[in-house]
């Protein structure tokens, strides 16, 4: 069973930084996305990024696109997202998420596997 443990959240003024990190256990490497979602108050969940193990590609949301980066190190299970020029409205629970079913890799429903969460608060 796959376990996923995010870190890296915090509280920061706009047009600063965060860096997530989501270390996996009981997570074997395959062709399958792995990335993040978030969650703002009274707002559905919304992907924001994901990438593919077997080659790494990547894919952003319109609203991260430019800002932020999302990487990965096999060897370590890990995942990260780079978030540079933060606004107030990326404040939300930010969630890894792994295990993709397939289909659209922006729908919460195509993942089976989910992280605690972490808050990033983004403040004006």
């Amino acid at each position: 069973q796959v376990q996923l443990v995010e870190s890296g959240g915090g509280s920061v003024q706009a047009g600063g930084s965060l860096r997530l990190s989501c270390a996996a256990s009981g997570y074997s490497y395959r062709r399958t996305y792995k990335g993040w979602f978030r969650q703002a108050p009274g707002k559905e969940r919304e992907g924001v990024a994901v990438i593919y193990d077997g080659g790494g590609s990547t894919f952003y949301a319109d609203s991260v696109k430019g800002r932020f980066t999302i990487s990965q190190d096999n060897a370590k299970n890990t995942v990260y997202l780079q978030m540079n020029s933060l606004k107030p409205e990326d404040t939300a629970m930010y969630y890894c998420v792994a295990d993709w079913r397939g289909r659209r890799w922006s729908e919460a429903g195509n993942f089976g596997a989910w992280g605690q969460g972490t808050q990033v608060t983004v403040s004006s």
